[in-house]
């Protein structure tokens, strides 16, 4: 899991000092608007929505977006889109793997913006299932470390279902199956610990090490790929060391 350590390491970096805050907000509304509409505006019998709320506050989206997006959502107020959610597949520099999940209303739209970013930056679209089986979806909180210890964590979580923890820096990951990730974080709910945000993803099973180069690369693909309004989530399989994340920081 080393790899996916260093590279949610680098997501979380970039999400908390992204300058797009506009672009972000608007996936985070996307998620809370699908959320309501397939499980109900209520978050308290809907942990998707619960928690997708949850990562938007964290966001600092305001409260008055969010109860917009779940008025739209649940269909108590007009105006929400007929959101669809696509996994695109891909490769980047290097043989890199991406899974790239899209949320938008024009299928054909995200399918032409992602295939033209991706060649135009050192990447080539995939047919589907070529790379998706190098990924298996996992539940994944991320707890700010503040003053609390790896055993702090594992003491909360152990019993709740929890695989294992990572350490990324200034925070942990909390690692389990999809099915215990509403048990994991009531866990550390229970205990009095803070998260930053608890979802669904798709983590890699086998790595690719790339060099300075390549990294840089890839991270540019990721950068313009995330820059359009369709895509939501993207997913790699790069393992970045912790040396090469440090270069690129400074550049």
């Amino acid at each position: 899991m080393s790899g996916h350590s260093k590279w949610a390491t680098t997501k979380h970096k970039k999400a908390v000092i992204d300058a797009k805050r506009g672009k972000m907000f608007a996936k985070l509304i996307k998620n809370i608007e699908v959320a309501a509409r397939t499980g109900g505006g209520d978050p308290a019998g809907n942990p998707t929505l619960y928690d997708a709320i949850q990562k938007a506050k964290k966001s600092s989206v305001p409260n008055n977006n969010i109860d917009n997006a779940v008025k739209r959502g649940s269909g108590l107020e007009a105006g929400g889109a007929d959101w669809q959610t696509i996994m695109y597949e891909g490769y980047g520099p290097n043989g890199v793997a991406l899974l790239i999940e899209c949320l938008t209303d024009n299928r054909n739209r995200a399918a032409t913006e992602v295939r033209t970013r991706l060649t135009r930056n050192n990447g080539t679209f995939a047919d589907a299932g070529s790379v998706s089986y190098l990924f298996n979806r996992k539940g994944v909180v991320i707890v700010p470390k503040g003053e609390l210890s790896e055993d702090d964590v594992m003491l909360a979580v152990l019993d709740a279902g929890a695989e294992e923890i990572n350490d990324l820096g200034e925070s942990f990951e909390v690692v389990s199956e999809p099915t215990d990730l509403v048990a994991v974080r009531t866990a550390l709910q229970a205990a009095g610990i803070d998260y930053d945000s608890a979802e669904s993803v798709l983590m890699p099973t086998m790595t690719v090490p790339v060099d300075e180069d390549t990294a840089r690369k890839v991270l540019k693909l990721i950068d313009v790929l995330e820059d359009c309004d369709d895509v939501q989530n993207i997913f790699a399989n790069a393992d970045i060391s912790d040396e090469i994340l440090a270069a690129l920081d400074e550049e």
